[in-house]
C-alpha cells in the first residue's frame, strides 16, 4: 500500500476511535495495536528508501540526491503525523503527565527546537549551492561555444576553479553564512517559547562557534531506548519520532552545506535491536563511509548533483589547463559530453533546489505547529488535573 495510503488508512482509525467508547481493556489492546502499526509504517517508509540504493540497476534517485532528500522529508511527515495522532488522538492525555513521559516530552520538545535550528541553517545551505550552480552554468556556456578558443576556455577556467575551491574547503568559521533562528537558546521548551496564531520566529544572529555536529550531538543528549514495561507505552513512538527526526537532521546536515560539521558520522546512537530502525542505521552507515572519505580532504557536502559537479568541474579544469589551440577532435567530442552532463547536473538542480527549500520550510512549520499543540496539550492536562481549590 502507497505511503499516503496507510498513513490515511491509520489516522482514519484512530480518528474515528477518538469519537467511540472503549472499555479499558479493549482500549489498551487498542493502543498497542497503533504502536505496531507505527513501527511498522516507520520500517517500511525507510526500507523503500534503503531499497532503491541496493538495487543491481542504477537508482533513479540516488543517495542523497535532492529527488532522495525530498522523499526523505516526505518520509519524515508521515511520520510525524502519525506521531502526533499516537501521542494526541483518542487516548487518556493524562499520562503525559506521569513518568516516564513528564521528562520524555519535554526532552523531545528541546529535540524540535534543535531541529527547527538545524533546517534553517540548511535552508541557507542552499543558497551556497545555488552559488555553485551559477559557476557550474557559466563554464557551460563557454565551453558550449565552437570552436573551442583560448577566451572560452580561460573563462570556463576561472569559473571552474571558483567552483570547485568553494565546493573543497569547509567553511569552519562561518563567515559565509547568514542565518535567522527560530527560537532562543534557554527555556526553549517551556510555554514562554510558544508559538501559537500566525506563524512567526524569534531571530538570533548565528555565533561563529556554532556547530552543526554538536546541534546534532545535542539532540542526542538523554535518547535512551525505552525498556521493559516502556516498550508497551508511549514512550516507545516518542523515542521512535525522535530517533527518525534525529536522522532526518543528520542526513540533511551530510547532504547540504552547513557551518562546522566534523565528527558528523559519529552522531546515531540508535541501538540494531529494533526492527523499525534497521533500514535506518543501514543508511546512516551508507553515508557514513561516504562522508568519512569526503571529510579527509573537506566538503561542501554529499549532495550526489553537487558531488557529480566536483568531478565534472576537476576533470574539465584538467582540459583546460592543458589546453592548446586547435583542440584535437577527440578531445573536443569528450568535452562535450563533459559539458552536457554538467549542464544536465545544474538543470535538475535548478527544477530541484526550490522545491526542496519549500519542503524544508514545510517541516519547520510542521514542526513549530505540533510543538505548539503539545504545550497547549500539556498546558490543558496540567490545568485538568490541578486539584479543585
Amino acid at each position: 500500500m502507497p505511503a499516503t495510503d496507510y498513513q490515511g488508512s491509520f489516522l482514519g482509525r484512530i480518528s474515528i476511535r477518538r469519537n467511540q467508547v472503549w472499555s479499558m481493556e479493549g482500549n489498551h489492546e487498542h493502543e498497542i495495536e497503533d504502536l505496531e502499526f507505527f513501527q511498522k509504517h516507520v520500517a517500511d517508509r525507510f526500507s523503500v528508501l534503503l531499497s532503491s540504493q541496493t538495487s543491481d540497476e542504477i537508482p533513479t534517485d540516488p543517495l542523497l540526491s535532492i529527488s532522495w532528500l525530498r522523499k526523505l522529508l516526505d518520509t519524515f511527515l508521515c511520520c510525524e503525523a502519525e506521531f502526533k495522532a499516537i501521542l494526541m488522538m483518542g487516548r487518556d492525555t493524562s499520562q503525559i503527565l506521569k513518568p516516564p513521559l513528564d521528562r520524555l516530552i519535554p526532552e523531545l520538545l528541546e529535540r524540535t527546537v534543535k531541529a527547527l535550528d538545524i533546517c534553517n541553517a540548511i535552508t541557507n545551505g542552499i543558497e551556497s549551492v545555488r552559488h555553485y550552480q551559477k559557476f557550474a552554468e557559466i563554464a557551460v556556456t563557454a565551453l558550449k561555444i565552437r570552436p573551442i578558443g583560448d577566451g572560452q576556455v580561460k573563462r570556463a577556467r576561472r569559473a571552474l576553479n571558483s567552483l570547485v575551491t568553494a565546493m573543497t574547503t569547509e567553511d569552519k568559521d562561518g563567515n559565509n553564512y547568514t542565518r535567522t533562528w527560530s527560537f532562543g537558546r534557554r527555556g526553549s521548551a517551556s510555554g514562554n517559547n510558544k508559538v501559537t496564531g500566525q506563524l512567526r520566529s524569534l531571530s538570533w544572529s548565528v555565533a561563529k562557534n556554532w556547530s552543526a555536529a554538536r546541534q546534532l550531538h545535542a539532540m542526542t543528549t538523554n535518547l535512551v531506548a525505552p525498556r521493559g514495561g516502556e516498550t508497551l507505552g508511549l514512550a516507545l513512538p516518542v523515542y521512535v519520532m525522535s530517533s527518525v527526526m534525529l536522522f532526518v537532521m543528520w542526513a540533511m546536515v551530510a547532504a547540504i552545506p552547513c557551518q562546522e560539521r566534523s565528527g558528523l558520522a559519529t552522531h546515531f546512537p540508535v541501538p540494531k535491536q529494533f526492527a523499525w530502525a534497521h533500514s535506518m542505521i543501514s543508511l546512516h552507515e551508507k553515508i557514513s563511509e561516504e562522508w568519512k572519505k569526503k571529510e579527509k580532504k573537506g566538503s561542501a557536502g554529499l549532495l550526489a548533483e553537487m558531488q557529480k559537479m566536483e568531478k565534472l568541474g576537476q576533470s574539465l579544469i584538467d582540459f583546460a589547463d592543458s589546453f592548446q589551440f586547435p583542440a584535437e577532435d577527440e578531445k573536443v567530442e569528450e568535452v562535450a559530453t563533459q559539458v552536457a552532463e554538467l549542464a544536465e547536473t545544474c538543470r535538475k538542480m535548478e527544477e530541484g533546489l526550490g522545491p526542496l527549500q519549500l519542503q524544508i520550510r514545510e517541516v519547520f512549520h510542521r514542526i513549530v505547529r505540533s510543538r505548539a499543540e503539545i504545550l497547549d496539550l500539556l498546558e490543558a492536562t496540567g490545568k485538568l488535573s490541578a486539584p479543585i481549590m
